[in-house]
């Protein structure tokens, strides 16, 4: 699994194609992961249905959380720079169940989104040629099926082919919203506008600094406003999946998780700001399908608003193949390590990226899509909606457990120093405490129909595919611990042998080193 090197132990070496990636191209893969175009096109109008004007303060409120767990991320990633990210981590923190079900979360939370990035990007493809033609959905369907296909095979082309596609995408992503912003806040600050569409008047409204505040807002509100932002903010953890592509992959990939949730904080911040202040935040409520496309034709020229479309266009696209990055990658580790099939592992040998893997997933994307698709057109169950409200709660599972597995992987330099106490036990713990909350909070509201999006099976839809594919992970990880059962017997890391963060020599000692027959391992 592993060598030791001048007393240094190695990472296990999966074929992929090591020291490929700068700190600048692992930013730009964090961002564009994210996808902020299509983030907010698809979810700003949930956000406002919840808290109206009060948009930014759940963008605000939402980094919190984000912010500490990157924190997690890079500090968990010192001790072990492996692709399995969360997965892994999980293992060395609590043992190999605890680690598998995360890395499950991953891959379910990865799994569920790719309907939307997919749809959006044939929704978007259409509307630079027909507005009316982008509400046939089985042609937005065939085209996203396409855009899956093609993400894919870029993807299983080769990591240096999906940085370099990032750029481009992401620059002229940026541009689009920077631009959008600026004209939309000085419309609103100037003399205002003023839409009627049908019997309902919309005007601008004047941005705030009260809009950063809770004051007027229900927990309730708050908590579901949160899990659709969370969703916005989710992605910048592709940066560190892809963490032995990297170059020095112990250090930069966690470099470029702080610095990714930082910048997207900035640009949501402005956007959101701009978008709900323009003609108001019923106007964003009204049309959440397509927010920030109905408001680009009010704020910009019609020139500007092609730019638009092929902004969040491209951005769904770039975030559709980045998706994929850290699913496969996680598949690979798990089979890897021995937790899963074998097949998972197996690299293309002349591109160095996941074979099997990669296709595994874009197949079951595809399927997943038609399956909310055909749900959502034949019964009153809007599914494909419900799934973005529904990845919240897989993003909050491995987020969370991420935030705390740092603590207690580090438990032993906690008290070390103040630096240590705030920056490996109190932004993840906060972080992790927060985003589990979420998970629970969000299983007990979206148990009412009420909740919105109808139901399936008598339940909301947002708790049956939010928590249905995540148990689907239990009886997997039972079949995977009578199939592999070696993996079970690791054990986490003895807290003794766990070396300081803040040391030049971080890395931990291979994954499976502390077994059930180890007497320095739990439960030996």
């Amino acid at each position: 699994m592993s060598v030791i090197e001048n007393d240094r132990p190695a990472m296990a070496d999966k074929g992929l194609k090591g020291g490929s990636l700068g700190l600048v191209a692992v930013i730009v893969i964090g961002v564009a992961s994210t996808a902020p175009g299509y983030s907010l096109a698809a979810s700003v109008g949930f956000v406002t249905d919840s808290v109206a004007e009060k948009a930014p303060f759940i963008i605000l409120f939402a980094f919190v959380p984000m912010g500490c767990i990157a924190a997690a991320f890079y500090y968990l990633n010192k001790a072990d720079p492996d692709c399995g990210t969360n997965f892994t981590w999980g293992v060395r923190a609590f043992g190999p169940k605890a680690g598998w079900i995360a890395g499950w979360g991953c891959i379910v939370a990865d799994l569920v989104i790719m309907p939307n990035l997919a749809g959006i990007s044939g929704q978007y493809l259409v509307l630079l040629f027909s507005e009316s033609a982008a509400d046939n959905i089985w042609l937005t369907t065939f085209i996203g099926i396409l855009f899956i296909a093609a993400m894919t095979w870029i993807c299983w082309r080769g990591i240096e082919l999906s940085a370099r596609s990032q750029v481009l995408l992401l620059g002229t992503e940026l541009i689009v919203l920077a631009v959008f912003a600026v004209i939309a806040l000085s419309k609103s600050f100037g003399d205002g506008i003023t839409r009627t569409v049908g019997d309902v008047e919309y005007s601008s409204v004047k941005p705030s600094l009260s809009w950063l505040s809770p004051s007027g807002l229900s927990s309730s509100a708050i908590i579901a406003g949160l899990v659709v932002a969370v969703f916005i903010y989710w992605g910048w953890d592709t940066c560190v999946s892809v963490n032995e592509e990297a170059k020095d992959s112990s250090r930069t990939p966690g470099r470029a998780a702080v610095l990714s949730t930082v910048i997207l904080l900035a640009i949501y911040l402005v956007v959101t700001y701009g978008a709900v202040s323009l003609l108001g935040p019923q106007f964003v409520t009204d049309n959440a399908d397509e927010a920030i496309y109905q408001l680009g034709k009010v704020a910009l020229p019609d020139w500007m608003v092609k730019l638009l479309v092929i902004s969040i266009l491209t951005s769904a696209a770039a975030s559709c193949q980045t998706t994929i990055l850290p699913a496969t990658r996680t598949m690979l580790s798990m089979g890897s390590h021995g937790a899963a099939p074998p097949k998972l592992a197996q690299i293309d040998r002349k591109r160095l990226t996941p074979d099997f893997s990669t296709w595994l997933f874009g197949i079951g994307s595809i399927v997943w899509y038609v399956l909310l698709v055909v749900i959502s057109n034949n019964t009153d169950t809007d599914a494909y909606s419900a799934s973005i409200a529904a990845v919240g709660m897989a993003i909050a599972v491995y987020y969370g457990l991420s935030g705390i597995s740092c603590i207690v992987y580090y438990r032993r330099f906690l008290m070390k120093s103040v630096k240590n106490f705030f920056l490996i036990g109190v932004l993840p713990g906060f972080g992790g405490t927060v985003l589990l909350y979420v998970f629970f909070k969000t299983v007990w509201d979206s148990r009412n129909a009420d909740y919105g999006y109808g139901t399936l099976f008598g339940v909301g839809t947002v708790l049956v595919i939010g928590t249905l594919l995540l148990l689907v992970g239990v009886p997997l990880m039972l079949w995977c611990s009578f199939k592999y059962p070696k993996f079970f017997t690791y054990r986490p890391d003895p807290a003794d042998l766990v070396k300081d963060p803040n040391s030049a020599d971080t890395l931990a000692a291979p994954l499976g080193t502390y077994t059930a027959t180890d007497r320095r391992g739990k439960g030996a």
